[in-house]
């Protein structure tokens, strides 16, 4: 069924919103999946929190047009055959679904046309392994907090060690007057 004026507009205007606010936009090849496999990774992207749609390259196109960032307006060329976008907040999150399901279903498909990361761009197989080998948000963070906490921990040990072995020394010799 042909889509409206009113429906292509709208899904015009859903898209240049998300492609103003993202800061991570995969796009991809999935010709060739088949619909439970199609399924299957909309099911991942989804599990992993990303916004994964199939859209029409036209629309797609009329979209970035109206974006007001000249960084993105790179993508559109990459518009062409089936295409599909993966929204992201975190940028492994995306690669590391697609590279699952690369290894799970023994495929080809879907293939990483370009990767838009916060300005960079990212083309082809040797990008997506470098991509999925990235570490999350969270996994920064926590590096970053065990960094700040180290030393602490160890200025902590370091007046505690001497003090409990005085203490132990100090309860030995109690002990030992005693006897």
């Amino acid at each position: 069924m042909p889509l409206t004026r009113a429906k292509k507009a709208e899904i015009i205007d859903g898209l240049g919103e998300q492609f103003e606010s993202a800061s991570i936009i995969y796009l991809t090849n999935f010709a060739g999946l088949t619909v439970a496999e199609t399924n299957e990774l909309r099911a991942r992207f989804r599990e992993a929190g990303v916004d994964y749609t199939v859209c029409k390259n036209t629309l797609a196109q009329l979209a970035i047009d109206r974006v007001d960032n000249a960084d993105i307006e790179v993508l559109s060329e990459h518009f062409s055959g089936p295409t599909a976008v993966a929204f992201s907040d975190d940028p492994a999150k995306p690669a590391r679904v697609i590279k699952d399901f690369l290894e799970d279903n023994e495929s080809e498909r879907p293939e990483l046309k370009i990767a838009y990361i916060e300005g960079d761009l990212y083309e082809g197989p040797d990008a997506l392994d470098a991509l999925s080998k990235l570490k999350s948000r969270e996994e920064l963070v926590a590096d970053i907090v065990g960094l700040l906490m180290a030393p602490a921990q160890n200025i902590a040990g370091a007046l505690t060690g001497p003090g409990s072995q005085l203490a132990g020394a100090i309860k030995s010799m109690a002990e030992g007057d005693d006897a």
